[in-house]
């Protein structure tokens, strides 16, 4: 959430051509800010109540997160259109490694100690 709000305040660019038309204004980045913002509380309060379901969503989410890094390099390719500056794909390419190794902890630790298991 905070990574996302400092994107907005330094490059507003990349919500606007994220959002399109509704990029544009300013209320549709603090809605989606808020939205963002309940999304995750949310999910928090899943993981602390630790509900199965939700494990499993996450599991999905941290290994899907592998995805950014072969669409990181078709944007730099050229491939594919350019969804920002090419600073801010490089940090998408390193996000989904890191979410790819904390879905494979996940996975691991579900081997060891079951659905939200200590390991």
């Amino acid at each position: 959430m905070i990574a996302a709000a400092a994107i907005a305040a330094t490059s507003p660019e990349i919500f606007t051509s994220t959002l399109g038309p509704l990029g544009r204004q300013p209320s549709a980045t603090l809605v989606f800010l808020v939205l963002l913002t309940l999304f995750l509380v949310v999910v928090s309060y899943g993981v602390l109540r630790r509900w199965r379901w939700m494990f499993w969503l996450v599991v999905v989410a941290f290994l899907a997160g592998v995805l950014r890094v072969p669409a990181t390099a078709l944007e730099l390719a050229g491939v594919i259109p350019m969804q920002g500056p090419a600073w801010y794909l490089l940090v998408q390419a390193v996000i989904g490694l890191v979410q790819l190794a904390v879905g494979a902890v996940l996975i691991r630790g579900y081997r060891k100690g079951g659905v939200w298991g200590a390991f």
